[in-house]
Parts: structure tokens; C-alpha cells; sequence
């Protein structure tokens, strides 16, 4: 039934407005996505003999954007925790950008601290990983560094407890909205320390993406999220704002920066902005990962 067919029925049911205003919400929501204030197709961005790091990649917005990093000639390293599901997005990521310089990253050893997986993958993982990094980061000049956070944040607390699993049990949305707050301090804090350095630190709210993780979420939130999926960006689209920081030249030295889902600097929340909190989740976390202990 096409919108046309419902707006010149001389006679209209219940079913038929409804469907209508579906299909106009639809609308309004795709013209929306393509109204960004950047525009990827025309961003001229050469990545060749640059290496990125891409945590997530075997799904969702980590493969979407692993695979554009890959067609502009960057040799990405794609971190995934399921060796399987991470051979699978290497051969459909180099098929869609015919690229040969995929590597597949894999986790070696399990936290011996019990971390919750949630924190591990959200927090934990990439503090280590860019902290381990930072060496090669500032010998590349200009290297940029891209955390991707979520509007769930400002739901969030910081309770250095839950890294080890000391605090109070918390359900899958706390962990993640937690998590992602604990993020979005240590790219605050890190900008700080790497002032200087020619790298930059952001973070970006992709906004609401349909990706498997919703899963992970309660049954109720699942329900919800498949009655308003229509409202929500896919991979490709929720891919966008990641990309925009990693490549848009005006963003060059621009560090320590939150942007929203449609590429605007805002605030991030106020426990992430707090500066002796930040620093004391640095050091609980430098000594949960043995940062502390590392040359």
C-alpha cells in the first residue's frame, strides 16, 4: 500500500492512518540521517600508509567503520573477542573494500582481575590498549585517537568499585551506561596528558544504532527497541560520526572534545568533567591493568 494510495482513500480506517503516520515518521527519520552536517562521500581523506585500530570490528559500527578505513587505503588492525565471528568480518570487510591489509587482533588472555566483560570491552580494554600505544601514536605526528560513547552516559555513574567487580551488582544497561562514562572521562584525561603531543583525543555519541547489542539489553528494552527500530540509524549511518572524527580535516588539533550524534561539540557529563575523579580512575585503572608497573 503506497503513501499516495492512503492519501487519496476517500475513506480511511484506523489501520490506514496509523500506517500513514508510520510511514511519514519513517520519512522524516531517513531525511534526518542524510541531513548530517558532514558529508562522507565528498570527504577526500587518503589514509594510505596510516594504521588504525578498530575495537568491535566484527559488527555493527566497528565493521562499518574498519570497512571505509580499509577503502581509503589504512591498514586496520580489527580487535575482535570471537576469533570465528572475527575471520568472518575479515573476509567480508576485504571483499567490500578489496583491501589486503586486514589484520585480525585477537585477546590473548583473560583479565586475571574477574573485570566484568562489559567494563573489560567498554573501559578496561581500550584504556590499556591506547595507553600501550602511545608511543607509536606520537611517532606518527598527527595520529588521532576516537572513543565511542553513547547518549546512555549521562545515565551513568563512576564507581571505581565495578572495575573489579567489588561494588554493587549492577544490571547489563548499568554496566553500560556506566562504562560508558568511565570512557568519557579517560578521554578527557588523556587529552590533558597528550597535550602537546600532536595526537588527539575525542569521544563521539553515534546516536541510537540498531546493532546486536541490543541483545545484550532486558527484554523490555528489546521489545521497545524493535517497536521504535525504525526510528534508529543502521551500521552504515551510525558509522558516520566515528568516521567524521577519524577524517575531517577541519578537526585537525581539535582534542579533548565531546561530540554529539550530529557532529556538534557539547559538554559530556559533569562526573566526567571532574578532574579529581578523573585522575583518581586513572590511577585505580594504570594499577588494575599494570600500566603503573610498565616501562
Amino acid at each position: 500500500m503506497s503513501l499516495w494510495f492512503l492519501l487519496s482513500t476517500p475513506v480511511w480506517g484506523p489501520g490506514s492512518v496509523l500506517l500513514t503516520v508510520v510511514l511519514l515518521l519513517r520519512l522524516s527519520v531517513c531525511i534526518w540521517h542524510k541531513c548530517y552536517l558532514w558529508d562522507l562521500q565528498h570527504c577526500s581523506t587518503d589514509l594510505t600508509g596510516k594504521t588504525a585500530v578498530v575495537t568491535g570490528a566484527n559488527s555493527g559500527i566497528g565493521k562499518s567503520v574498519s570497512q571505509e578505513l580499509a577503502r581509503r587505503g589504512a591498514r586496520v588492525i580489527l580487535a575482535c573477542r570471537s576469533r570465528e565471528r572475527g575471520q568472518q568480518a575479515l573476509a567480508e570487510i576485504r571483499a567490500a573494500s578489496q583491501s589486503n591489509q586486514l589484520l585480525l587482533g585477537l585477546p590473548t588472555t583473560r583479565t586475571p582481575e574477574g573485570l566484568d566483560v562489559t567494563f573489560a570491552t567498554n573501559y578496561t580494554g581500550p584504556f590499556l590498549l591506547t595507553n600501550l600505544l602511545q608511543g607509536a601514536l606520537q611517532r606518527a605526528g598527527a595520529a588521532r585517537v576516537v572513543n565511542v560513547s553513547s547518549f546512555r552516559q549521562e545515565k551513568g555513574y563512576i564507581d571505581e568499585k565495578h572495575l573489579t567487580g567489588a561494588g554493587r551488582p549492577l544490571t547489563f544497561n548499568q554496566n553500560y551506561d556506566c562504562s560508558k562514562l568511565l570512557l568519557a572521562s579517560f578521554t578527557g584525561k588523556l587529552a590533558q596528558r597528550l597535550q602537546g603531543t600532536g595526537v588527539t583525543v575525542n569521544s563521539v555519541d553515534p546516536g541510537v544504532v540498531y546493532t546486536e547489542i541490543m541483545k545484550n539489553f532486558s527484554w523490555l528494552y528489546r521489545f521497545i527497541f524493535w517497536l521504535l527500530s525504525f526510528f534508529f540509524k543502521n551500521s552504515k549511518q551510525g558509522a558516520v560520526p566515528v568516521l567524521y572524527l577519524s577524517l575531517a580535516k577541519e578537526l585537525d588539533g581539535i582534542s579533548g572534545k565531546h561530540f554529539s550524534s550530529s557532529g556538534v561539540i557539547t559538554l559530556a557529563p559533569k562526573a566526567a568533567r571532574d578532574p579529581h575523579m578523573a585522575q583518581s580512575l586513572w590511577d585505580t585503572s594504570a594499577r588494575l591493568t599494570n600500566l603503573d608497573k610498565m616501562d
